[in-house]
């Protein structure tokens, strides 16, 4: 269900690693949770996070949340389609509604990182 090239959170982000930039987006499990969503607030282009670090938001019909960085590092691209279509979150979040590229500043943060089928076993540990 979850692709296979990607990395993923427990606060269910993925990453999907293009040499020495990540892109970053939430999981299906993350837009199912949300509903319907009506607004993305991301970072500029420049911005530099650590792991963890909340990097923007995004506002369902149900609740606004937080979205972390998986890893830390400056951040190259905004997918600038979410402003005006913040619903591609709902209808493709491991595709098109990918949210920032970020250039990874320390690759060894990628080992404190979920494989797909380890991000599954993790939902099914949590009941989700």
């Amino acid at each position: 269900m979850y692709p296979e090239e990607n990395l993923y959170t427990k606060d269910h982000e993925w990453l999907l690693v293009q040499g020495d930039v990540g892109v970053v987006g939430i999981t299906d499990y993350a837009q199912q949770e949300l509903g319907d969503v009506v607004y993305v607030d991301l970072p500029e282009v420049g911005d530099s996070f650590d792991a963890g670090d909340p990097f923007g938001s995004v506002e369902s019909v149900k609740a606004v949340s937080e979205i972390f960085c998986p890893v830390g590092g400056e951040v190259v691209e905004v997918n600038e389609k979410l402003e005006d279509s913040p619903e591609l979150i709902n209808e493709s979040p491991h595709v098109k509604a990918w949210l920032i590229k970020i250039r990874i500043s320390n690759p060894e943060e990628l080992k404190e990182l979920l494989s797909a089928e380890e991000y599954e076993e993790y939902l099914q540990e949590q009941g989700e």
